[in-house]
């Protein structure tokens, strides 16, 4: 007989209770309750998925596969994953066991991490990054060592920076270009200085590259591409960014076959497969998308100029991210801290933006903003945050 009553809480992991809530969905929460705002906070595509997409996934369902598919998702798939690696990125990777399909690239990461870190082991995570990756490195049982990309060198990792931070506990580090705030690419010679510590220290790197597509200066180099670096990265990508497919929650990873299937079985007991109509979509996306994606590409391309250039005008310092599509302009001129930046914004003028802050600790001085959005919409959120700094 229970004498008394328990708290439900008592009952949680000690490790989420450590795990801080998202904090950009705070602010959509805030942004939800209120009328005529513009959001700049959201990282999905404006546009709707194209419908040739669309119409392979009704077909599919039309014709009735509607039962899981292999856990590793559907051969044609994989085959085409394959296909786009080797011809896009100068990567090869086995259709039969090297090529994972998942639910999103966040899964990838997530099941990347699981796999292979043991307790305590150490991931070098470049700060100011993708909220999540500090989160999942701690719940797969690994401490996440962050380490500041300098504004200096316009938010690219110096190899010197990661090579002081390891230890004989380190395992990896986490990269992502272009990267998620700042829009930063790491070029070839970027990610040779990177691949060289890498391959000194025997490290792991875990390359998100799901902004790859979105790269408009140079010519995008996956580091898996880098002599000696094939079998010592693992590469995350997926649908949701450069095809426009984030509802569709479906990603890939590819990597050596020893830590695929691995992974593998992670993927087996905890989701089973990716959702099948949506794989059919993805085979379409990538025999058939390419000319809907650089049409994409092209007015992201011309809204980042946009963004840049009035941002500056008008008194928020921003660099030229390479990529993705965020801007990360600098509020230090305001006097205000990241927080009361945006959401003094969001209250007076009713557009949302991301506090830098949530990125990590050295995002603090800054603000992300998404220009995934029209551009109509773009110019009013300017006016309104030129209104706003008055």
């Amino acid at each position: 007989m229970k004498t008394e009553l328990m708290n439900p809480s008592h009952f949680l992991s000690e490790n989420v209770k450590i795990i801080k809530p998202s904090g950009i969905r705070r602010f959509f929460d805030l942004a939800s309750q209120m009328e005529n705002v513009i959001s700049l906070g959201v990282g999905e595509p404006d546009f709707v998925t194209p419908w040739n997409y669309r119409e392979a996934s009704i077909l599919s369902l039309e014709e009735g596969f509607t039962a899981y598919s292999p856990n590793a998702g559907l051969l044609e798939l994989r085959q085409e994953i394959s296909t786009y690696m080797e011809q896009r990125f100068s990567v090869q990777y086995s259709s039969k066991n090297e090529i994972i399909v998942t639910v999103g690239a966040s899964e990838a990461l997530d099941i990347a991490l699981r796999a292979t870190l043991n307790p305590g082991e150490e991931i070098i995570v470049v700060e100011p990054c993708f909220v999540s990756y500090v989160p999942i490195v701690e719940l797969a049982g690994g401490k996440a060592v962050t380490v500041q990309a300098l504004p200096e060198y316009d938010f690219k990792i110096q190899p010197e920076q990661i090579e002081a931070l390891i230890t004989e506990k380190t395992k990896g580090i986490i990269i992502c270009s272009p990267n998620n705030p700042t829009g930063t690419v790491l070029n070839k010679q970027d990610l040779e200085g990177i691949a060289a510590v890498a391959l000194k220290h025997n490290l792991l790197v875990f390359s998100d590259e799901i902004y790859a597509e979105l790269s408009y200066d140079e010519p995008y180099t996956s580091i898996a591409s880098l002599p000696e670096m094939r079998d010592q990265t693992i590469v995350m990508n997926g649908f949701s960014k450069a095809f426009a497919m984030t509802g569709w929650r479906l990603g890939f990873v590819c990597g050596p076959k020893e830590i695929l299937q691995a992974m593998l079985k992670i993927h087996q007991y905890a989701i089973m497969c990716a959702p099948t109509m949506s794989q059919f979509a993805a085979i379409e996306a990538l025999k058939n998308g390419h000319t809907e994606m650089k049409k994409m590409i092209r007015s992201y391309h011309s809204r980042r100029n946009y963004m840049v250039e009035e941002l500056n005008e008008i008194g928020l310092p921003c660099h030229i991210p390479g990529g993705a599509f965020y801007v990360f302009p600098n509020i230090t001129p305001t006097g205000l801290t990241s927080e009361e930046f945006a959401e003094k914004l969001l209250i007076e003028q009713q557009v949302a933006v991301v506090p830098g802050s949530v990125f990590g600790a050295s995002g603090e001085g800054y603000i992300r903003c998404s220009y995934a959005t029209n551009i109509d919409q773009l110019q009013e959120a300017i006016t309104r945050i030129k209104n706003f700094l008055k």
